[in-house]
């Protein structure tokens, strides 16, 4: 499940463009922040996505993703050209693809490699789905998962919505916000659609008259679509986009929003949060926030901010530019799928574990330290030269790690205030055990 959202210029404090997403995947599937430089091709060359190879094009943008590490596709993403797109996956009444065809990641990252506006982002997605479809299991280890796509798309200048059903889809153009957050939203309200759209709900007997459709009510499946409590997630994001004068910090606050009042991730049974915590019941032990980007958009400058590491409420958002070789090298590895501490995400994973032993009080003393980090970057991003963006963005994920190592230590002697359910212990040990985490 994911959660994603975006402010335009008209409701926005500086009047830029903000776009958020959290990346909710399975807990111990590592996403890896990448860099991929603008690239040229030879006309016989090839792309191989994740389940099926594809012509490529002759000329490529540079592209920096979020990466679950053994798709090729992206959940979420941003090229050189300000675009910048973040995926959802829905559950339809259209049977889905379950051999071949692009997931929704890989159109994602296609899009974002070969267009340089958010309207030719939407155009690309399209003609994808109509020539090879959507498909393939998208699970890491669960591997019967598919599901179809939602897709929002920004640039500095306006923002899409496009929502599909198979190789079907409505789009809309995006007005003041939006949120997406796994159910299909769009009414009769569209701005483009398929050809056949209409078509289709008529033929299947789902409306009478053409005058009756809705995307959202003929195409959804409405047991999946509830299950996943998209609903009362997207009221919140709502929520909080309806306030005046949205800003960047107000967005690192959105993808970490637990709602209103205390929260003990132990304590709910379905996925109602934006900041996505797994859990011992059934409909959370697949999903998790392994993965937050935020898009600052302005007309003269882009500044994207990423976790690079799971669960945002204990993490921090750094500032990340285009640039010649902007990463810092600490991100890729081998063998990913057991702990590693040289890799950044497992890193970040051992002090969001030991947190997990007693939230509310361990999260309180970790957001103390690194709210000062944020700000300090914050402030910094909106000062440093062009020159100085790769050192600073450096700089923030080396201080990151080197407070999360004293963090860690400092845990590791700390008592436990308010012991999480047995239930919910138990999952954690396990997740803890398949990985070869062990925390002291």
């Amino acid at each position: 499940m994911c959660d994603t959202f975006v402010a335009l210029p008209s409701v926005t404090r500086d009047g830029s463009m903000i776009f958020g997403k959290n990346s909710d995947r399975e807990a111990a599937e590592v996403q890896l922040l990448e860099y991929h430089p603008e690239c040229r091709h030879d006309p016989s060359d090839v792309v191989t996505c994740t389940h099926m190879s594809i012509p490529q094009v002759e000329e490529t943008h540079a592209v920096l993703i979020s990466r679950p590490f053994w798709m090729w596709g992206a959940e979420i993403g941003a090229n050189d050209r300000g675009v910048v797109i973040g995926n959802e996956a829905v559950f339809t009444k259209m049977l889905v693809q379950k051999e071949g065809g692009l997931t929704g990641m890989d159109l994602l990252r296609l899009a974002l490699e070969r267009r340089s506006s958010a309207r030719g982002a939407l155009e690309t997605i399209t003609e994808l789905l109509e020539k090879y479809g959507q498909g393939g299991n998208c699970g890491y280890q669960n591997k019967s998962f598919y599901y179809h796509n939602s897709f929002l798309i920004a640039d500095p200048n306006e923002a899409w919505v496009l929502e599909t059903a198979g190789h079907l889809w409505a789009a809309k153009k995006v007005e003041d916000y939006y949120a997406i957050s796994n159910g299909l939203t769009i009414g009769n309200d569209f701005d483009l659609m398929h050809e056949d759209l209409i078509y289709t709900a008529l033929e299947k007997g789902w409306i009478k008259k053409k005058a009756d459709f809705h995307f959202a009510n003929c195409y959804s499946d409405s047991f999946y679509t509830k299950f996943s409590a998209c609903a009362t997630r997207q009221s919140r994001s709502h929520e909080m986009l309806r306030a005046k004068n949205y800003s960047l910090p107000d967005a690192f606050a959105h993808l970490r929003d637990h709602g209103d009042g205390s929260y003990r991730p132990d304590n709910h049974f379905l996925m109602n949060h934006v900041c996505a915590h797994a859990g011992a019941s059934p409909a959370r032990q697949a999903s998790q926030s392994t993965a937050s980007f935020v898009a600052h958009l302005t007309q003269d400058k882009e500044t994207y901010w990423a976790t690079a590491s799971s669960s945002p409420c204990t993490s921090v958002f750094k500032p990340v530019w285009f640039g010649d070789d902007p990463l810092p090298t600490s991100f890729a590895g081998e063998h990913l799928e057991k702990f590693d501490d040289d890799i950044f995400w497992w890193h970040h994973e051992e002090l969001h574990r030991q947190i997990l032993r007693d939230f509310e009080h361990r999260n309180m003393l970790v957001r103390r330290e690194f709210e000062v980090l944020e700000n300090r970057w914050l402030k910094e991003a909106e000062e440093v030269g062009a020159s100085k963006r790769a050192a600073l963005t450096a700089e923030a994920f080396s201080l990151e790690r080197e407070t999360a190592d004293a963090l860690i230590a400092m845990l590791e002697t700390e008592s436990v205030e308010q012991k999480p359910h047995f239930p919910y212990k138990r999952f954690w040990k396990k997740q803890n055990e398949k990985v070869n985490l062990s925390l002291k």
